[in-house]
């Protein structure tokens, strides 16, 4: 960081040849310099770069405020507050000025009383770019004195100023971010009289308030976020705001499985050198999520956050910690059946449609969970109905016939110890023939993962019976269990 200025009254600042830029000019002036320089405007923000990222430069390029339209959980807000780091280290402002007043150019009848008052000997005091950033979340209760200002009764009979005179005005958020970036988050949810109240700083820039006209030239960079479910929905953004609104910028979810995991490796809070995590493990993470995005139970216009594969993966890590706390290990790798953990973590983020609710949040996410695996399992393993031909042998009989013979069943506890977990597996010798024949590219360590989701996947397309019990998953021959149950009845 700069430091800061050693300047300190309006003369001393005159005489450095200080020139004042408005906000929206000092933004572009910027970002100019940085896209000369070759260097990432906005740095660690993945799957944007030739989408979302290229029309934010030009929209500020283009000196607009902004609209970023798009789902949950898809940075919008984070671009916003990015944005900050395209302003100048430090503007300085008149000593006790309520809106930012640029000394140069004070816009306030009280900032002009100063300068009026102390002419050359104006205290001034510097702002960091960090403090010009302000930020609303808009809801129905939110009111034009809060964003604009109302007029201060107390003020004005201890001033005895008339109503009609801006001294007695108590400024509103927008006028106090003056020389400022204001974001208004979901602005959807404002109400439309609200809206109405942003018409003519946008275009005229003149406030306001309880009739009287103001013509105080703030200078503001407006940053608006939306989700497109508001327009038809809970609200809509009123036509003439929405033309006063210079880009609106579309944002997604990542593309590519890479991208997805990028993300999460970044964003997550995991500090646990002593847990391997196998690698298709993350992969399954963003596979969920993939999944819970085309489900027909989750309400696709509310979207999935990418905060869902985040949180699922501080769970699943957490999982693993807590079994090795149980056992008293010092160290641990992740496991397929781990994945029952972070059940919680899909709840809390999925909006489901009337049929999934029916079905009940927890068994939608465990059936999301299925979705992955078998996504996995068909990356690395033959599909079992293009191997299905009468007389014909396939790869999978040999791991069929275990589970038939003797009346055989796998159980894998949710809190095993590493040798029981390994034990119960490996008795299963038919898994070995398989990972060798089609799992050459994968590191030894995660061997027991994909013998895990070699067995989801087998049970996904009903070839084994997978029972989630209490305390850990139960394998069994599908059809052998039937006709017990069918000769018990």
């Amino acid at each position: 960081m700069k430091k800061k200025p050693i300047i300190n009254n309006l003369k001393e600042l005159k005489a450095s040849g200080y020139s004042t830029l408005s906000i929206k000019d000092e933004l572009s002036k910027n970002l100019s310099e940085l896209i000369k320089s070759g260097k990432p405007t906005f740095p660690n923000i993945y799957g944007y770069e030739n989408t979302v990222i290229p029309d934010l430069e030009r929209a500020i390029l283009s000196k607009h405020n902004i609209n970023f339209l798009g789902l949950r959980g898809q940075a919008k807000t984070r671009l916003a507050r990015m944005m900050v780091n395209l302003l100048d280290e430090w503007i300085p402002i008149i000593k006790g000025s309520e809106i930012n007043d640029d000394p140069l150019n004070p816009i306030s009848s009280h900032g002009k009383n100063i300068i009026a008052e102390n002419g050359d000997k104006t205290q001034i005091e510097w702002m960091h770019k960090s403090d010009r950033f302000y930020e609303k979340l808009a809801t129905p209760d939110v009111t034009v004195s809060d964003l604009i200002g109302d007029v201060d009764p107390i003020k004005a009979a201890s001033l005895k100023l008339s109503y009609a005179d801006e001294r007695v005005i108590h400024f509103g958020m927008i006028p106090r971010a003056n020389r400022c970036i204001f974001v208004i988050n979901e602005l959807p949810d404002l109400q439309a009289r609200i809206q109405v109240s942003l018409f003519s700083i946008l275009e005229e820039k003149e406030i306001q308030i309880r009739g009287f006209k103001l013509r105080i030239p703030l200078d503001l960079q407006f940053i608006f976020t939306a989700n497109p479910e508001d327009y038809t929905n809970r609200g809509s953004i009123v036509t003439p705001l929405k033309d006063r609104i210079g880009s609106q910028i579309i944002t997604h979810y990542p593309h590519t499985l890479g991208i997805a995991k990028k993300i999460t490796s970044q964003e997550s809070d995991v500090k646990a050198s002593n847990i391997h995590v196998p690698e298709l493990a993350s992969d399954l993470i963003e596979e969920i999520n993939f999944a819970a995005r085309k489900s027909e139970f989750v309400d696709f216009k509310s979207g999935v956050s990418a905060r869902m594969s985040i949180t699922a993966f501080e769970n699943l890590v957490s999982t693993a910690k807590r079994r090795m706390l149980i056992n008293g290990e010092k160290e641990s790798s992740i496991r397929l059946s781990d994945f029952s953990g972070i059940i919680p973590a899909i709840n809390g983020k999925i909006e489901l449609v009337y049929e999934g609710e029916e079905q009940g949040a927890d068994q939608i996410s465990f059936n999301l969970i299925n979705e992955g695996v078998k996504t996995i399992f068909l990356k690395y393993f033959p599909e079992i109905s293009k191997l299905e031909k009468p007389n014909e042998v396939t790869p999978y009989d040999g791991i069929l016939s275990w589970f038939i013979e003797n009346n055989n069943e796998l159980f894998i506890g949710d809190d095993f110890t590493d040798s029981e977990y390994r034990n119960a597996i490996d008795a299963m010798k038919p898994l070995d023939n398989l990972i060798k024949k089609y799992c050459k590219n994968i590191d030894r360590a995660d061997h027991y993962f994909i013998k895990e989701v070699l067995l989801w996947g087998l049970s996904s397309f009903k070839k084994l019976s997978k029972n989630r019990m209490q305390d850990g998953i139960e394998f069994k021959d599908s059809l052998g269990t039937y006709l017990r149950n069918l000769n018990s009845d």
